[in-house]
Order: C-alpha cells, then structure tokens, then sequence
C-alpha cells in the first residue's frame, strides 16, 4: 500500500470529502497534516471574508489527520509567516510517506517541506492560480521568475482548469508535469433529501420576497473587486423588469460599498 501525506492549512468543506474519498481506496492509505493547529477549534476568524467562519459540515471524519503545531506570533493563512511549524518536516519523515500532495505554496513551513522533500519523494502541488489578474510588465517578470524557483520543487501539479494550466506552463513545468484535477462538489451530499432542501429553498424565496416565476440572477461568493460582483448591480440597472431580481450572497472588502449602491 502507498502512502501519501497531505500538508494543508485547516479544514475546509471544499477539500474534506475529497480526503475521505481518497481514504477509502484499497491501494492507499491517507493523511492530513494541518499547518495552521490553531484552526482545529473549529470557529475562527477569516480576513478576506472579515468574518468568522464555522463551516456546517463535519470536516474531520472519514481520514487520518493531525495537526502540526504552529509557533507562528500571528497565526493564519492571510501572511507567509502565519503558518510556522518547526516539526512539520520532521513529523512526515516519520510517517513515511510514499508522496506528498501540498496545497499552496505561500507559507513558512510549506515552502520549507517542498524543498527539504524535493528529490527523496515525489512533490504533488495543488493550487487554482491563473495569470488573468497579471499586472504591471517589470512586476510581472520579476514575479514569473521567482516562481519558476518556486515550483522547480514540484514534480507534479493538479491542475483545475485551462488557465491554472497555462499558469503552470508559464512558471517552468512542462506538459508531462501535469495532471487534470479540476474542483469539484460532495454529490451524495447535494442528492440526499433533495426534494427536501427544494422545498426550504422555496420557502427562503419567499421570505425574501421572490416568487416562484421570478428569474433569480445569483453572484454568490467573495465581495472582492477581482470577483466582479459591482457587474451585478449593474446588470439590474439595464433589466428593470420586476420578473428578474439580482442577489448577492457573501462577505468581503466591497460589501459595505456594495450595499449602499444597492439602497439606490
């Protein structure tokens, strides 16, 4: 059986059935080890979202994982410092694994397992980076040439689409370097009850005043300005039509602005 370490900040609902998966193979055996320990309480503050976020599903069942003490004075995934873990190395070496799979690359102690690894084991790399928001020609170089140093520690990468793909070409790995892992969703999750959670979803419709004719135009995510959600509202200025109603779901930098330009 091969055995493949995952190095990952925390718990996140978008990775945790993905590890569960992999668990289950018969061929190989899994675990996690989780940089940022103090997210393990579950609840913690995010900067992007300026929130604090506790996801409502169970994110620790189903794999082996530990989490890897963090020394860090200001512990998070926003800063390249916020993840420091002075054993981390160590405590795979021990694990024995076969590969390792590591999820971003911007931290301390990420950084450090890529390069002490690189050439004993397979390094695997996932990211979601593209070079669509590339700005400034000197700053663009000088970026690009850093990160072809940074990922000549990586031996393979999960890709997740065309422009993740033309962003890995861009920093130094070939073709053969990379593998198509695109994102995906938890299934059994959004097909239990289904008819159930289409029943709430109504019901949620018309607590917030839409009917069930209305054409719902949706942005749901970040409220960050890369992420567009301003196209929205602008989008509702140009189809007045009361058949079509415009809803924003999230957090972030632009909410406070968005909202007021909502009111009107």
């Amino acid at each position: 059986m091969k055995k493949l370490a995952i190095v990952a900040t925390h718990p996140v609902q978008y990775n945790a059935p993905w590890f569960g998966l992999l668990a289950k193979e018969p061929e190989i055996s899994v675990k996690v080890f989780y940089t940022w320990s103090q997210s393990q309480a579950g609840a913690k503050y995010d900067p992007g979202f300026g929130k604090v976020i506790n996801w409502d599903i169970p994110l620790l069942e189903g794999y082996d994982f530990e989490f890897v003490n963090n020394v860090a004075k200001d512990p998070g995934s926003h800063h390249f410092t916020g993840i420091d873990n002075p054993t981390l190395n160590r405590d795979i070496n021990e694990w024995k694994p076969d590969a390792i799979l590591i999820i971003g690359w911007s931290y301390k102690s990420h950084f450090s397992c890529m390069r002490f690894f690189k050439n004993k084991i397979p390094i695997l790399f996932r990211g979601d980076s593209t070079l669509l928001d590339e700005k400034g020609l000197v700053k663009k170089w000088i970026r690009r040439a850093f990160l072809k140093y940074v990922y000549s520690y990586v031996d393979y990468a999960l890709y997740v689409g065309t422009n993740n793909k033309n962003y890995f070409i861009a920093h130094g790995l070939k073709e053969s370097q990379l593998v198509f892992a695109p994102h995906a969703i938890d299934n059994n999750r959004f097909e239990k009850d289904s008819s159930l959670k289409e029943e709430e979803a109504k019901e949620w419709r018309r607590k917030i005043g839409i009917t069930d004719d209305d054409f719902v135009v949706l942005f749901a995510g970040k409220l960050e300005s890369k992420k567009n959600p301003h196209f929205i509202l602008e989008l509702a200025k140009h189809i007045p039509s009361n058949k079509f109603r415009f809803l924003l779901v999230g957090n972030g930098p632009m909410e406070k602005e968005l909202r007021t330009e909502a009111a009107q």
